[in-house]
């Protein structure tokens, strides 16, 4: 009997018998769902070899298979050192598998010195190590924002400038990253547009300010070698030395008035002291005045004072209130200006005349 009729009789029992062909075909679900026999051919036809037992256990473990075999051919494809084991590591570590093998493999296409080790490391730090290699190679530019700063004649300048880093691969864990270096890079203009005697100095050569900023060593211990500052541009803003000048010039105005002020109020309770003194004195008359017919009175009855004199003494009061009416009346103050203005006419006359 030869094989293929072997095998003929061998289907026609199993398709004679239904339950042993549901047995079997359940037996095989079970056998390609539980054991990754795909995937271990694959890897064995690939080159890559992955042995049946460790895609067991990745599967037990709920690795990924297909993940982790398509990464590990990739990896030996492009002439890789790595092991199935490290992968399902970081995997199992909370990494990004595939990330790691296409950063490697670009930092082998470009000459960059990397293991998987620190790869992996600065996957689980959450950088993207890939996009690190690719910086790496091929520089990023990153455009910060403005900047105002304030040369030593008071000019506001606000500038804006491009920065071109390159990833330092070696410092991506632990290093500082973009906003550091943006941060440095304001601070760094901030300071050279304040050593400016002018901003007619900035403006001329705007460079100075790039090669003043570049000097002072800005990448150190961040995740990035800074190759270039360019300034992309400047604006002369607001006058802030003449603004300050006139705020404190204000300022000092409304300190003055404030003393001004206290003044006129001292001199305002100075002069209502003043005035209830004069009514106080002027009560202490009216007290005085009362004793007076008392006194006359007092003179008469002891013979002190005589009928004569009361009646001398009566004309001169009358006298004096007749002459207050006068000199107080509207009349009189009327003639008193035109006397006054006539005598400096006559005044002015007698100098043209000399």
């Amino acid at each position: 009997m030869t094989t293929e009729n072997l095998l003929e009789n061998i289907l026609s029992f199993i398709f004679d018998h239904p339950m042993l062909s549901m047995f079997i075909s359940i037996g095989l679900f079970i056998l390609f769902h539980f054991i990754p026999v795909y995937q271990w051919l694959i890897s064995i036809f690939s080159g890559a070899h992955i042995g049946l037992t460790s895609l067991i256990v990745m599967r037990i473990r709920r690795v990924p298979v297909d993940l982790i075999v398509d990464s590990y051919i990739t990896a030996i494809k492009a002439g890789l050192t790595v092991k199935s084991e490290d992968l399902e590591t970081h995997y199992l570590a909370g990494g990004n598998v595939k990330r790691v093998v296409m950063a490697l493999i670009s930092a082998e296409k470009a000459g960059i010195k990397l293991s998987f080790n620190n790869a992996a490391a600065i996957d689980l730090a959450g950088r993207n190590v890939f996009e690190a290699v690719q910086i790496s190679v091929n520089p990023k530019v990153i455009d910060t924002p403005e900047v105002s700063a304030v040369t030593k004649n008071g000019i506001e300048l606000i500038i804006k400038a491009r920065v071109t880093v390159r990833a330092n691969i070696q410092q991506l864990v632990g290093g500082a990253g973009e906003d550091t270096i943006l941060a440095r890079v304001g601070e760094g203009i901030i300071t050279a547009v304040g050593l400016a005697e002018n901003h007619e100095e900035v403006l001329a050569d705007p460079n100075k300010i790039s090669r003043l900023v570049l000097s002072k060593g800005l990448g150190t211990g961040t995740a990035f070698d800074i190759l270039s500052i360019d300034i992309s541009d400047v604006t002369v803003g607001a006058n802030i030395g003449a603004q300050l000048q006139i705020d404190q010039a204000n300022a000092d105005l409304k300190v003055a008035e404030s003393k001004a002020e206290g003044r006129r109020s001292m001199a305002i309770a100075v002069l209502e002291e003043k005035k209830a003194a004069e009514q106080d004195a002027r009560v202490q008359v009216v007290l005085a005045e009362k004793e007076v017919p008392l006194a006359i009175s007092e003179a008469l009855r002891n013979g002190n004072l005589g009928i004569y004199d009361y009646e001398k003494l009566k004309n001169i009061q009358s006298d004096t209130k007749m002459r207050s009416s006068i000199s107080t009346s509207d009349f009189f103050k009327s003639s008193k200006k035109q006397d006054s203005k006539t005598v400096s006419e006559k005044q002015n006359k007698k100098e043209d005349k000399e």
